[in-house]
Parts: structure tokens; C-alpha cells; sequence
């Protein structure tokens, strides 16, 4: 594309050395990825000013900078480069991005979904049904992002608005029909999906989390809502109405349609007659004068809600419902939530990437529902974020299962001991223990579980990494579960 064309897009205006057009190789918000013929864009970040680097950008070949403060002038450079001046350079890099990969977003039906919990399990629910409907669905989330045959590693649930756009292209290219994203708070924030048409958008709920980021949960509740008040009209919203915030999200959407779904409350799509078992789950499904027997092999109350939201986007797209129905029932298992590890032994064990105090708390009073048998929880929390929520998880934990033992998760650049004793801090009971190493802390549950019983390993699900002070680290709780069974 000509930068012509894609700077006079944006509306901006010079702020000096004129203009000479030229054939835009790339766009880049990093100094070491230009190259020539690149438009850098200098984005004052958390703990890096993109500004800092604009001469060495403009050395690597850059021809065009854009900035959000006036800085240009220290920089003595040789090559003529146009300087522009926005106001917003993360959200104008959003749309540059677009811009530059002729807005694919317009071109698909894009459906984000956004909220604490559910988020990665809406979306593999969804992409099952739309297979199921002979579609071609593509997913960026927390595991991976992946369309027919591709899968990209996941480094951010939301990528960055550059990668975001090049893999929207990709999927157009590939005849994709429908893409759906999981929408993480700080993505909106930070305005990756600026440059995003969303066809419709999902509201799952909203708990304590990421507040090391957002300070309080007004703010992370508003960083959600900025996907719904940004959709146009057309747009359609699926808002779970047993959420408070759900509730509140609802008065504050203006242009999409809203259809909700619940199980306390009234809402166009809900459940009832719900039976619980450690293998399946069955309930009623309320559609709009219509009732469905559901039977499905995901287990838990939350993942009754999830399959609500999956089935309630489907019904307002206009989805085949025995398509739907179909899809749903058979679908197996989501990598990393509530993942039945096939052990051989008399007792059960699952993996969960619960890390929150709320989905903790749900994960494990969806097996308490099942089983009247010991729980035996192993878990612990991430270093550099959210410290708060650490001792409300020592004691979600511990008042809910019958024995807790207290490990190491991605301790990153903290000290792990003060992160345990940080949970040790919500414990009321004398039902824990500390063992940091974090397969030693597996292989100790293992060996308390007698017949009958539960082992839950929460906080990393999917992950297959350890991400400690120095180093990162391949570990996968499901392949230690099953060295240390093998080894017992």
C-alpha cells in the first residue's frame, strides 16, 4: 500500500520535513522489527516511551514516524522522514494496522467474547457448533490461535494489533467465515481491536481479577464494557443476566440487540432441571417457548452457562438448532479446563486453569456437586500480578476442599515463598501444607488420593511452561500426573 493512501486515512495531520510517498513495506511500534520503507509508530507504554527509539527506527529505514508528542525535533537524522502527530498513537496504530491490511475484520464475522471466566470455552464451543454448521471458523485465544490446519502459538489471549490484523487477512485469504476472539481487558485498554468490526459480542462475567493492571474493578469492569459500547448497529450482544455486571452492561449498550441468558434469573435462554454427575451433565434448555433435553460430557454448573452463551449466540445468528444441539453434545473436553486426566486408578483427577478466587471457588463446587468424596486441591499463584487475590484463594480452598497443598505456579520475577505466604495469609484451617516444588506438591496428592476421591491441579491448565526468576521451563501438570502415577 502507498503511504498516501494509509497516512491520509488516519486524518492526521504533518508536523514537519513535508511528504514523500513511497511504497509501505510494514508497520512497526518496535525500533528492532523496522526495516526500510517501514512506518514506526512511537506508543508511550507502561514502562517503555516508543519515543525514546524513534532515531534508531529512522536508522533501520523507517520513512515515516508517527508520534503523540512533539519529540521529532531532537532527532538529527539524514534521511528525510515524515513526521505526523496524533493524539492516540496506540488506538491510531490499531487502525493503521487495518488500514494497512485492507480492514479483513469487514470482510468476516468476527464475534468477541469478553469476561472474567468462560471466555476459552465459549470459544471452542462455538467453533464446534459452526464446523458442525459447515462453516469455516478460525479462533484467537488464550491456548492457541488456529483456523483448518494452522495453529499459532498463543503469546497473548488478544494479540497486538499488527499480528491481530495480519491473521485476519490470513483467514480471508483461506475463505474463513467466522472468527471468534476472546477479548482480554487489557486488550481493550490498550486498544488492540480498534480497528475491529465486531459482527457480536459475548459477556460471560465479571470477577476479581487483573487488578495489578486495572487498580480497582470499576475500571477492569469499564475496560470491558468499552467492546459492547463501541459496536454499531446490526451488531447483536449475549449478556449473561445472572451477573451483576451483566445486568449493568445492559443499560449501557445503545446500538447492538441483546439477548440473554441465565439460570436464576429470566432471560431468553436458560436451564433447568439440572442433574450433576462426575462424567455428564443434563439439563432442560429453555429457548423461546421451546424446550431442549441437553446431555452433555462437560461437567460443572459454570459449563451449563457456557453451553447457554454458545447456544444463545447460535440461536440469534439463525443457526440450525439440531445442529446446534448436535455440536454441543458432542463435544468432548476443552484443553486445560476441568480436564479429566485418564489416570487408571480409583480415584479422579482434573486439571484446571483456574486462577482466580472465583473461578476456584466454581470449579470446585462443581466437583463437590458431583462427588461426596475428599477433594485434594493443588495450587498456587502467579508472581507480578494481582496480589490481593492471593489469600482469598488460600481460603476459597481451603474452606471447599478437604485438603489443600500449596505450590509454586509461574512465580516469574517474585520471590515463590512470598507469593505462598501471601496465600497462606486467607487460611482459616488446619487442612494444608506447603510443598514448593510444584511436582512434588502433584506427586504428594496423588499418593493421599484413596477411593473415590478428587484430585484438583489448578492455575496452569494449558500451559506446558513454568515461567520462574530466570528461566522458562517446560512443565505440563497432565504429563506429570500421569510420570508420577507411572512412577508410584
Amino acid at each position: 500500500m502507498r503511504a498516501k493512501e494509509l497516512i491520509e486515512s488516519l486524518g492526521s495531520r504533518y508536523l514537519s520535513f513535508g511528504f514523500d510517498d513511497f511504497e509501505v513495506r510494514g508497520i512497526s511500534c518496535n525500533s528492532n522489527e523496522v526495516c526500510d520503507n517501514f512506518i514506526f509508530v512511537a506508543i508511550e507504554g507502561t514502562h517503555i516511551d516508543g519515543h525514546r527509539f524513534i532515531k534508531e527506527a529512522i536508522e533501520r529505514g523507517a520513512k515515516a514516524v508517527i508520534v503523540q508528542t512533539p519529540r521529532h525535533q531532537d532527532t538529527k537524522t539524514p534521511r528525510k522522514v515524515t513526521f505526523i502527530r496524533v493524539k492516540d498513537t496506540r488506538k491510531t496504530l490499531a487502525k493503521l494496522a487495518a488500514q494497512f491490511y485492507r480492514n479483513p475484520s469487514s470482510k468476516l464475522k468476527v464475534i468477541g467474547i469478553t469476561g472474567t471466566n468462560g471466555k476459552t470455552t465459549i470459544t471452542y464451543l462455538i467453533e464446534s457448533l459452526l464446523k458442525e454448521a459447515g462453516f469455516l471458523p478460525a479462533v484467537i485465544g488464550t491456548v492457541n490461535y488456529r483456523f483448518k490446519d494452522r495453529i499459532i502459538p498463543s503469546k497473548n489471549t488478544t494479540p497486538g494489533p499488527i499480528e491481530l490484523q495480519s491473521f485476519l487477512a490470513d483467514t480471508v485469504q483461506e475463505d474463513i467465515n467466522y472468527v471468534i476472539m476472546e477479548v482480554s481487558s487489557h486488550a481493550l485498554t490498550q486498544d488492540r481491536t480498534a480497528g475491529v468490526n465486531f459482527q457480536s459480542a459475548i459477556f460471560t462475567n465479571l470477577t476479581q481479577d487483573h487488578l495489578d493492571y486495572h487498580k480497582t474493578l470499576e475500571d477492569y469492569f469499564q475496560a470491558k464494557a468499552k467492546l459492547f459500547k463501541d459496536m454499531n448497529h446490526g451488531t447483536f450482544t449475549v449478556i449473561n443476566n445472572d451477573d451483576e455486571y451483566g445486568k449493568r452492561l445492559k443499560g449501557m449498550i445503545k446500538g447492538p440487540e441483546i439477548i440473554t441468558y441465565g439460570i436464576e434469573n429470566k432471560a431468553d435462554i436458560t436451564a433447568c432441571d439440572i442433574k450433576l454427575d462426575i462424567s455428564h451433565t443434563e439439563f432442560i434448555l429453555r429457548a423461546i417457548k421451546k424446550e431442549i433435553n441437553f446431555k452433555t460430557r462437560l461437567i460443572g454448573r459454570h459449563n451449563i452457562y457456557n453451553i447457554l452463551a454458545s447456544f444463545a449466540w447460535a440461536f440469534k445468528e439463525g443457526l440450525d438448532q439440531k445442529v446446534v444441539k448436535s455440536a454441543l453434545e458432542r463435544f468432548n473436553f476443552i484443553p486445560g479446563r476441568l480436564e479429566r486426566i485418564n489416570c487408571r486408578k480409583d480415584f479422579s483427577v482434573f486439571v484446571d486453569y483456574a486462577h482466580t478466587e472465583d473461578a476456584l471457588t466454581c470449579v470446585i463446587k462443581a466437583l463437590r456437586q458431583i462427588s461426596g468424596n475428599r477433594i485434594i486441591v493443588v495450587f498456587g499463584c502467579g508472581g507480578e500480578r494481582d496480589k490481593t487475590k492471593r489469600p482469598k484463594m488460600g481460603y476459597a480452598a481451603s474452606e471447599l476442599a478437604d485438603y489443600v497443598i500449596i505450590t509454586n505456579d509461574n512465580s516469574r520475577s517474585e520471590d515463590p515463598q512470598k507469593i505462598i505466604e501471601d496465600i497462606r495469609k486467607g487460611i482459616r484451617k488446619n487442612n494444608y501444607s506447603i510443598i514448593p516444588d510444584r511436582k512434588e506438591a502433584i506427586r504428594k496428592s496423588l499418593s493421599m488420593a484413596g477411593a473415590g476421591d478428587i484430585v484438583l491441579i489448578a492455575g496452569k491448565g494449558h500451559e506446558n511452561y513454568q515461567i520462574l526468576k530466570n528461566q522458562t521451563v517446560h512443565f505440563d501438570d497432565r504429563e506429570v500426573v500421569k510420570e508420577c502415577l507411572m512412577s508410584a
